[in-house]
Parts: structure tokens; C-alpha cells; sequence
């Protein structure tokens, strides 16, 4: 008898390892049983990334969100295009006269980070808004809506990657994120590879009546520097209340002697560029810089350089590289 159960034994110890082996699909082939495990691994990754997302944003505040917004509003026209980029709903965008893509002519118009339009916000009713760092003042109108603020910043290329970064990450949209912001370092260091001397530049942000020097720590200015422009105002004293821009100070230009004067603007570029070439010629100082001498007084577009870009900053680069490369 004995003799008996060790065969009987060994048979029910290969069925119980047969089962063991495949506890998928009885009738999968070994290629089968391969691929089903790794959709089971590529499954559990994706339930992963639908958990709890955090980010912080410019504010230094942490957000903790249970899933990625159903929608997105945004005052800044450089965030909308981003948030257009990284394939968001968009339910609010910044009110402007310029033509907007279609794909986003439905969203709500509801101003902008000067003049936010609260009614129309509420209407949209985003659950998240976007917003700069100045609209701290506005909290209060926007928190009894329920409606989630996130802060950005755009002071620098730097400034907008991180903006790309974030909302990469709340939207789930990493990857995305990841290849535009690649493609922005990539575009810099090509420039930053370029050993040309620097052009002596200033760079004036205004309107008629109202002119500041962009300084460094400016969006422009960054963009300046890596174009491979020297920034004449760069030992300006800032503003209080606009650190990022100095008055413009005669004398300091004079003894600086810009080859180049960049203007920025909002808006009427031309009209600013008027302005600014008949208060030179009011002021007998202005005549002999380089700059007006040889007609290198420029006004730089102002959906590129007047507000954040956005990812369109690399547009902004080549047309601040062109301007410094162009001969006098």
C-alpha cells in the first residue's frame, strides 16, 4: 500500500504547482500570462497616480487635492496657453481684444490680473482659479466661492518651467510637462552656447508719461541675459513697490550708453514707441546715445513680452536674440 500513495502523492503535488504556475487564465500561453501581468502592473501604476495630488505653488502654499480639477480658470494669458497646452477644461480666460484660438472661445471671459471681473468668475465657477501673486488683495472675494486659488509667478523662464511643472502634476499631465519644459532648456542652452559679446541694452517697460527700467530679476531681463544681452540697468535701485523695475535714471544711461533700447508695453506699441522718441528728443542727453543715433530704439510684441508668454517663451528668446543681432 505503501507504494501506492507516493505516486498518487506526487500527482496531486504537480496539479497543485500547475495551478499555482497559472492562476490568471487556464487557457493563456506563456506569452499571455506575460502580458497580463504587466497590465496588472500598469493598472496598479495608474490607480497610483489617481490618488491624492500636491503641489505648492508660488505662494509657498501646499495644496492637497483627491483628483486632478474638472476645471481651470486662469486671469494670466501665459497660463491659459499652458493650461491649453497640458489639454485642461478650461471654463475662464483672461478678457483681451486679441483673437482668442477657438478651441477656447467658450470659456468665460472674466477679465484680467488688473481688473478681475468677480461676477464673471462666480459665473464660470471654476474650482480652481489661477492667479499672480498681486491678487493677495482679492482673497477674500474669491474664497466664500469655494473655489481653490493657486498663485505663479513669471519673473523668469525659470518662473514659467515651474508653472509648466505644476500643472503638469495637478492635471496628471507629467510626462507632457516634462517634454515642453525639455524642449525650453534645450532652446536656452543653445543660446547660452553662443560666446558673441554682449550688447549693451535698456530695457524700458511703460506707458506715455511712465517709464521704468526692467531690471534682472525681470521676466525680460532674464530673457535679456540669456539672449546674450547686457543689462545696462542691472545696478538700478528697484522700486518698492515694482522690485523687478527702477526708474530711469539720465545720467546712469548716459555714462552706460546703451547700443540697443528695448521698449515693453501692454498695449499701442507704437504709440508708446512715439511717445518715448519725442520725450528723447525733448532732452538733449538722450540725442547722443548710441542707441538713437543709430536708430536701435525697438518695440518688442507685446503679447510676447507685455504679460507672461507662457510656453510661447521661447518665441520671446529668438525675438529678443534677433533684436540684439541685428546691425547698427
Amino acid at each position: 500500500m505503501k507504494n501506492l500513495y507516493i505516486p498518487i502523492l506526487f500527482l496531486l503535488l504537480l496539479l497543485v504547482l500547475a495551478a499555482c504556475g497559472d492562476s490568471s487564465d487556464p487557457n493563456a500561453t506563456d506569452g499571455e500570462a506575460e502580458g497580463n501581468a504587466e497590465e496588472s502592473v500598469e493598472e496598479e501604476k495608474g490607480d497610483e497616480a489617481k490618488g491624492p495630488i500636491e503641489i505648492t505653488d508660488a505662494s509657498g502654499n501646499t495644496l492637497t487635492f483627491d483628483e486632478a480639477p474638472e476645471t481651470i480658470a486662469t486671469l494670466d494669458s501665459g497660463t491659459l496657453d499652458i493650461l491649453h497646452e497640458l489639454d485642461a477644461t478650461i471654463v475662464g480666460r483672461p478678457s483681451t481684444s486679441e483673437e482668442v484660438d477657438p478651441a477656447l472661445e467658450d470659456a468665460t471671459e472674466i477679465g484680467n490680473p488688473h481688473e478681475p471681473n468677480f461676477e464673471m468668475i462666480a459665473q464660470a465657477n471654476p474650482d480652481v482659479l489661477v492667479v499672480p501673486m498681486s491678487f493677495k488683495r482679492y482673497e477674500g472675494n474669491i474664497n466664500d466661492q469655494g473655489t481653490e486659488l493657486i498663485y505663479t509667478e513669471a519673473n523668469s523662464v525659470e518662473d514659467i518651467q515651474e508653472s509648466i511643472h505644476t500643472f503638469g502634476s495637478l492635471f496628471h499631465k507629467e510626462d507632457e510637462s516634462e517634454e515642453i519644459n525639455q524642449n525650453i532648456t534645450d532652446i536656452i542652452e543653445e543660446f547660452e552656447s553662443n560666446d558673441a559679446p554682449a550688447t549693451k541694452t535698456l530695457l524700458v517697460y511703460g506707458a506715455p508719461g511712465t517709464y521704468l527700467a526692467a531690471l534682472p530679476n525681470s521676466l525680460s531681463g532674464d530673457l535679456l541675459e540669456k539672449a546674450g544681452g547686457e543689462n545696462i540697468a542691472s545696478d538700478f535701485p528697484a522700486e518698492e513697490d515694482y522690485p523687478q523695475y527702477a526708474s530711469l535714471s539720465s545720467e546712469k544711461i548716459i555714462e552706460e550708453n546703451p547700443e540697443r533700447i528695448m521698449l515693453i508695453t501692454h498695449g499701442d506699441p507704437e504709440g508708446v514707441k512715439d511717445a518715448f522718441e519725442e520725450e528723447m528728443g525733448q532732452n538733449a542727453t538722450w540725442k547722443n546715445l548710441d542707441a538713437v543715433q543709430n536708430d536701435q530704439v525697438v518695440v518688442l510684441p507685446s503679447d510676447l513680452f507685455g504679460a507672461n508668454p507662457g510656453t510661447r517663451v521661447t518665441e520671446a528668446l529668438e525675438v529678443m536674440q534677433e533684436n540684439l543681432a541685428e546691425e547698427e
